[in-house]
């Protein structure tokens, strides 16, 4: 039922039409728009997953369109819509592009409550997973963008999502949004990789996309069980130092990062405690990419 995307014509006459609805780890995304800046980044981080067609279910579905009225002209404005409805107030038409990606994340924290899902990068090896929670600023998108760049399977940039059933996380492979210094640092590390144009003036600063790994989408259905909870820290000039956390602070501090903890009750505990009891609870510290990925493969390897 589901085929690759053949071509940027086919992507832009489906944006602009019924909706392009392409299937993103468990969920199949309808994306509508006529807005030039998201066809166009949808073209480059998106061609490679796989399509729906027109009549397909879709579990979201999301459409951006320029603000009306004078807005139109006088320093334009984007709409995010769901299902219908504007929950965000609008926002420059030059992030129209991450006002996707934004308002995705917030569509599955918000509705995907079959999952607790915690504000966290995931990447995984050999079978096993490191979660890696951070708030802003932590330097956790660039470390999880430098993993992916050197042999780790990209499950998300910033919804780690936990299988009530399972246990399992489940991967929703998506772009990475680097934020600022982070962009030029990852464009040196991993000169091969894709990124969308830069923007600038946002909430966040200066952000740009870099395009998920090929491999990483493939396996878009491949969950994975927790091995690691890492709680990263970026600081300059710092001495690399991975130091066990306890599994109570380490379990407290996820609650925290949670988007659902709340609202999922006593599910959502045994979900989360019995991740932590399986899995290894650190604090990291790192300033050199290259130190942090050898730390990380050798977890990995010890395993």
């Amino acid at each position: 039922m589901n085929s690759p995307l053949v071509s940027n014509l086919s992507i832009e006459q489906a944006c602009r039409g019924d909706g392009l609805r392409i299937a993103v780890g468990p969920f199949t995304i309808s994306i509508k728009t006529s807005i030039p800046s998201v066809i166009e980044g949808i073209s480059l981080l998106y061609h490679h997953y796989a399509t729906a067609d027109a009549n397909a279910f879709s579990d979201y579905h999301i459409s951006l369109d320029r603000a009306s009225g004078v807005r139109k002209w006088l320093r334009p404005q984007v709409n995010f819509n769901f299902d219908g409805h504007k929950p965000f107030k609008p926002l420059p038409l030059s992030q129209a592009l991450p006002n996707f990606e934004w308002g995705l994340n917030w569509c599955i924290a918000n509705h995907a409550h079959q999952y607790l899902i915690i504000h966290a990068a995931v990447v995984e090896k050999s079978g096993f997973a490191a979660i890696l929670p951070a708030p802003p600023g932590s330097g956790k998108s660039t470390l999880c963008a430098a993993l992916v760049n050197r042999g780790w399977r990209l499950f998300t940039d910033e919804l780690a999502m936990i299988s009530l059933e399972s246990g399992c996380l489940v991967p929703i492979p998506r772009p990475v949004n680097l934020k600022n210094d982070s962009i030029e640092i990852i464009q040196a590390f991993a000169p091969s990789a894709v990124f969308s144009e830069k923007i600038f003036d946002t909430n966040k600063g200066t952000v740009s996309l870099m395009k998920a790994p090929d491999e990483s989408v493939l396996r878009g259905k491949e969950e994975a069980k927790a091995a690691w909870v890492i709680f990263p820290r970026y600081k300059a000039g710092v001495d690399t130092a991975i130091v066990a956390k306890s599994k109570a602070q380490s379990c407290m501090a996820l609650a925290q990062n949670a988007f659902n903890f709340n609202v999922l009750g006593s599910k959502g505990f045994k979900t989360l405690s019995a991740l932590v009891d399986a899995s290894e609870c650190f604090d990291f510290s790192y300033s050199q990419l290259d130190e942090a990925i050898d730390t990380f493969d050798q977890l990995a390897a010890s395993l």
